[in-house]
């Protein structure tokens, strides 16, 4: 097909997008700020919904032997004493398997779908849409036209600021710190402890390394920490089940601002936004990559249906896809607010209710895209 197309960021989203148009034939233009050889050093939980639109790119077959199956989600206290736990996988039976992995392994899978013709060091300085298509300008001085443009360069999105679809994401007042732990406590499941405006959660990806994911609620004026790991181990010191030893092991733990993206709409004229760029949420369901997956799954069905009418194929994509993105920002504020009660009245609640109300949650995300 002859559309020319521009993916702008080569991250999860812009990775899978770049794939997914390329399984339907198209051979779009993959720009990345970035230089080559960049690779996030943190891990990731892709749930049963994103095995499924891996699958649906063709890629599920690459990511099988990479990092450790999750079974069961277990719900403590902070004392780590049981809340509730979820089948995760009785859940997602049928549609796909969870996994724990670590985010460069997944990123070299996604770069060998698009054969890794990626422009690295490069990125949009401008975009002009003239007569139905984008003019774009390059920061090493190129300039082309496309027929379409998408956006999939994060919450931070040059593109989104570009073409006037919004500004600078809003906080959602947590702090999130993320590691790679050696050497932990053996865990068979993935684990996550509710404190006081506070939760951590680890889980096996495989070759005895844990991937360690804990926040806690600040004020918007707090600063960041200066030494991630000293505030990780003074804030989540007295928490009970593999959390001491977690602690114990931690080396280097990356910390940052969660904040969430929500947009009247997500594309204007021929340029389109995707992923964090259009729907970005706190990761507390853990369905950042598994909604750009499937918008990348989406974007391809309704632009090879519509491949001379880019108008109508972005209007159906949001059609599809904005009432699921949406159900989970609201699922994710659900928990955070949960999260936030005082343990003494949440705790008995979900002892009673977690399981139903956590399940349901999981189930709608497993239900077709």
């Amino acid at each position: 097909m002859t559309l020319r197309i521009l993916v702008v960021g080569a991250g999860i989203a812009g990775l899978a997008v770049a794939r997914a148009l390329r399984v339907a034939g198209f051979r779009p233009d993959i720009v990345e700020e970035q230089p080559a050889g960049v690779l996030p050093a943190a891990g990731i939980f892709l749930p049963g919904n994103a095995a499924r639109a891996l699958r649906l790119l063709g890629l599920d077959a690459p990511v099988q032997p990479l990092g450790d199956l999750i079974f069961r989600q277990q719900f403590l206290d902070a004392s780590g004493r049981e809340l509730f736990e979820l089948d995760v996988a009785g859940i997602f039976a049928g549609v796909g398997e969870c996994r724990a992995l670590s985010r460069g392994e997944l990123q070299r899978v996604l770069l060998s779908g698009v054969g890794g013709e990626v422009r690295y060091a490069t990125s949009v300085r401008d975009v002009t849409i003239v007569e139905g298509a984008a003019k774009v300008e390059f920061s090493d001085g190129g300039v082309a036209e496309y027929d379409l443009v998408v956006g999939a360069d994060g919450r931070r999105s040059t593109i989104r600021a570009r073409v006037g679809l919004g500004g600078p994401a809003t906080p959602t007042g947590h702090v999130v710190y993320r590691s790679v732990v050696n050497g932990g406590p053996a865990l068979s499941a993935w684990t996550g402890l509710l404190g006081r405006r506070a939760s951590f959660a680890v889980m096996p990806m495989g070759g005895r390394r844990l991937y360690c994911c804990a926040d806690e609620t600040v004020a918007p004026d707090t600063p960041s920490p200066v030494d991630a790991r000293a505030r990780m181990r003074e804030v989540f010191a007295g928490y009970g089940g593999p959390v001491p030893e977690v602690l114990e092991a931690l080396e280097t733990v990356q910390v940052a601002r969660t904040d969430e993206v929500v947009l009247e709409r997500w594309s204007v004229g021929p340029v389109l936004l995707v992923g964090d760029a259009a729907h970005a949420t706190a990761p507390t369901l853990a369905q950042g990559a598994a909604m750009s997956f499937e918008d990348a799954v989406v974007l391809a069905e309704v632009l090879r249906t519509r491949p001379d009418d880019i108008p109508a194929a972005l209007a159906e994509f949001e059609r599809r896809r904005r009432p699921r993105c949406g159900n989970v920002r609201e699922r994710t504020r659900e928990r955070d607010r949960t999260r936030d009660v005082p343990p003494a009245l949440r705790d008995p609640m979900l002892r009673r209710r977690g399981r139903r109300i956590f399940a349901d949650h999981v189930r709608e995300l497993a239900a077709p895209v």
